[in-house]
């Protein structure tokens, strides 16, 4: 995850916009997981839990603190494939290729704190798909607005790595 920020979402946000629009999406990004972990944490700590629950405890909010993480994510993939879609058809299908299986090993990072977090294997179904669809929603404003402003993607992929950069240090 750490070599996706450092050497694709970065390096991309940069080439594209500014690195004032850069560092902006990545404050956004490193705020709203810090803000969601908050509300996860609130959710978990409501309730009292012995020790051995502690664990999956940990486990299952690890897995929700991902799942929202790529959630957001996934939102400048799809608007890179709508874009792609809206150059050629050859681009956009590559893309959305190469997008799918990134997001393989994505969805397994999500389920497996989920499984042995206590998650049934129909939420955690779920929840990977619901994460999915933001790269649908992407590709499909990436395809409405064709030739999106070059600042708001810098600053999305910016906002990404920054989401990332947190899942990752946390």
């Amino acid at each position: 995850m750490m070599a996706v920020v450092c050497f694709d979402l970065v390096p991309e946000a940069l080439k594209i916009g500014t690195i004032y629009n850069t560092i902006i999406g990545i404050f956004l990004g490193i705020a709203i997981m810090i803000y969601c972990d908050i509300l996860v944490e609130r959710k978990f700590n409501s309730k009292s839990y012995n020790t051995k629950n502690k664990s999956k405890n940990s486990l299952l909010k690890t897995g929700i603190i991902v799942s929202i993480g790529l959630a957001i994510h996934n939102i400048p993939e799809g608007l890179a494939i709508g874009s792609g879609f809206d150059v050629s058809l050859k681009l956009g299908l590559s893309l959305a290729i190469a997008i799918c299986l990134h997001d393989i090993p994505e969805g397994i990072s999500m389920a497996i704190p989920m499984k042995h977090g206590g998650m049934k294997i129909s939420k955690i179904i779920f929840y990977v798909i619901l994460s999915g669809i933001t790269t649908g929603i992407g590709a499909f404003f990436g395809i409405v607005i064709g030739t999106i402003s070059q600042k708001i993607i810098s600053i999305c992929l910016g906002f990404a790595a920054g989401a990332m950069l947190y899942i990752v240090s946390r």
